[in-house]
């Protein structure tokens, strides 16, 4: 109750912006950035969020995803050139990124996971200044605890996708400040996010571009050129370009420019093709959602809401573009609120072109859209507004929905939360002291048996296990898929192993059995051919040890190359 009394308090601090040119009546947003009390909630949000977050901070379930980007940044800072020297399927930012991070805070995966608490505070206070623009302060405040509760926490890893979600709500924000002010600073840093989000994650990035442009035409469009102007859009431009412009040069420099462009289109023919998802896609199936529905009718309701966010996360870029259809007749300049529709057709086409590059990527599901629900989530605070959209209707279900979505989301957060406060294993790692569920026999052994710094082939993909057991990678190829790399690919990757003389391979066994839930487009034919790895492997290296596996999870086998003992240390 004290929850929805905050949500539903009257509105007592409104900081008007000043009239329009033209004279027109005063717009009804509000400025959270001109009060001071307003400055302090948001420091209030932002260190309540990394709090929070601070319970997942050495938590670990050794997703090997979060290897990719750790094991590149190692890469850089041991002097190789992404593209040049390593594949990458996304652009470079990330990767450059974590190994500034590496040099400045010492090489730990524990550095990467206190970006993330710091990303999380981030998430939060921009949700909080976007949303309290049209918003409530309560309906505000409940955005941000939604996206502290809800993101971070799903998929507390380090990967490129919340690296490049940050940049995006940054670039959003910059763009809210900059129609606002009509000032060139914010249009040069809405450029600049804007094409940085692109370097750090190519689809996002086009279309976060593909978005904003669609907002800003539809707002040119209106003949609100008063918030248009040319200094303003050649700004807008230049802080676009130069982030690209240093990009390109560099890895001209680097002899990789070819090989960059290259990797950048890979996804398109091989990564996009065959990883394919259907919109929202959880992994719930029909039988997995009536096994979570059995039994008590106490049961049943408490799972009634932890599994409302699976499909309340999906349906809100969909409500985005019925807001941005809403608003756009509201636009024209005769309007007493033109600053209202402007911020809701800017924000809202922008969301648009995130769920757009989303679903051009084939990977719709409810992991992916999770990395973007910081932004998603906005709408969730419009849609329980009652400031400018209201009907009979929404002023009755509305105690309903708002109660039902804390408590739904509150539920989902626990169901995250448990298995990090759980967790009772210490896992000592060459790279940070994690906890984790249960001991790894793989990085156990590796620990026990391989020197840092020695190479050694895991395969197919596990990259975590190169960088936190401090090893080398011989090949080109933090993981390797049949079926979505080709057999080129595989051929060089095997010629990199067998040029190195690399005495350790780590092989999974239970992979093949795997593919269809890891990627799920992979074609029958694919499934049916023999594993290339193991006819590589299986006549140069002879078995060590059977690492057992907790159910569900990779089992490997330690091998080592023919004519070595098994003992090490290697």
């Amino acid at each position: 109750m004290a929850i929805y009394a905050l949500v539903n308090e009257p509105l007592t601090t409104e900081v008007a912006v000043p009239e329009d040119v033209g004279g027109e009546e005063p717009s009804s947003i509000t400025t959270p950035e001109k009060s001071g009390a307003e400055w302090g909630i948001a420091l209030l949000v932002f260190a309540g969020s990394c709090l929070y977050l601070r319970l997942f901070y050495n938590y670990t379930a050794l997703f090997g995803d979060e290897g990719i980007l750790l094991e590149g940044g190692q890469r850089i800072l041991g002097g190789q050139v992404l593209y040049r020297d390593f594949f990458s399927l996304v652009t470079p930012g990330s990767y450059y990124w974590m190994a500034l991070l590496f040099r400045i805070f010492g090489n730990s995966i524990l550095v990467a996971r206190g970006t993330l608490l710091v990303y999380g505070g981030l998430f939060s206070v921009l949700a909080y200044l976007i949303s309290r623009r049209v918003c409530h302060r309560g309906v505000a405040l409940l955005g941000a605890y939604v996206t502290t509760i809800a993101c971070l926490p799903y998929w507390f890893v380090a990967v490129h996708n919340w690296d490049s979600t940050l940049l995006a709500f940054l670039a959003l924000y910059c763009g809210v400040r900059a129609l606002e002010s009509r000032h060139s600073g914010w249009a040069a840093a809405t450029g600049s996010f804007a094409a940085l989000t692109g370097l750090f994650e190519q689809s996002k990035g086009a279309g976060l571009v593909v978005g904003m442009a669609l907002g800003l035409a539809l707002i040119a469009w209106s003949r609100n050129r008063d918030r248009l102007n040319r200094r303003g859009l050649a700004a807008l431009l230049v802080g676009f370009a130069w982030p690209i412009a240093v990009t390109f040069i560099y890895f001209g420099n680097q002899h990789s420019l070819r090989q960059m462009i290259t990797d950048w289109l890979w996804p398109l023919s091989h990564y996009s093709v065959v990883n394919r998802a259907c919109y929202g896609d959880s992994g719930l199936t029909i039988s997995a959602l009536r096994a979570l529905l059995a039994g008590s009718w106490l049961n049943k309701l408490s799972m009634f809401f932890v599994v409302g966010p699976y499909f309340l996360v999906p349906a809100l870029p969909i409500l985005a573009i019925g807001f941005l259809g809403f608003w756009v007749g509201r636009l024209r300049p005769n309007r007493q609120t033109p600053d209202v529709a402007t911020y809701y057709v800017f924000v809202s086409a922008t969301l648009a072109g995130l769920l757009l590059s989303t679903l051009a990527t084939g990977r719709p599901d409810f992991a992916h859209l999770m990395f973007e629900a910081p932004l998603f989530l906005l709408v969730l605070t419009w849609g329980l507004n009652q400031r400018h959209l209201s009907s009979r209707f929404l002023h009755t279900t509305r105690p309903l929905v708002l109660a039902y979505i804390i408590a739904s989301f509150t539920a989902f957060s626990m169901i995250l939360l448990w298995p990090a406060l759980s967790a009772d294993h210490i896992l000592r790692t060459r790279r940070g002291v994690l906890k984790t569920r249960a001991a790894d026999a793989a990085l156990d052994e590796l620990d026990a048996r391989v020197q840092e710094g020695q190479t050694i082939f895991v395969y197919p993909d596990q990259p975590l296990y190169y960088y936190l057991s401090g090893t080398r990678n011989p090949t080109k190829y933090e993981f390797l898929f049949p079926g979505m790399y080709t057999r080129e690919q595989f051929e060089g990757a095997f010629r990199d192993v067998e040029f190195a003389r690399t005495p350790v391979v780590l092989f999974e066994t239970t992979f093949i059995g795997r593919v269809p839930q890891a990627v799920s487009g992979t074609p029958i034919e694919v499934l049916a051919e023999k594993d290339p790895g193991a006819d590589f492997i299986l006549p140069r290296y002879r078995p060590c040890s059977a690492l057992s596996a907790e159910p569900q999870k990779a089992a490997f086998v330690f091998m080592v190359r023919k004519g070595l003992g098994c003992a090490g240390p290697f």
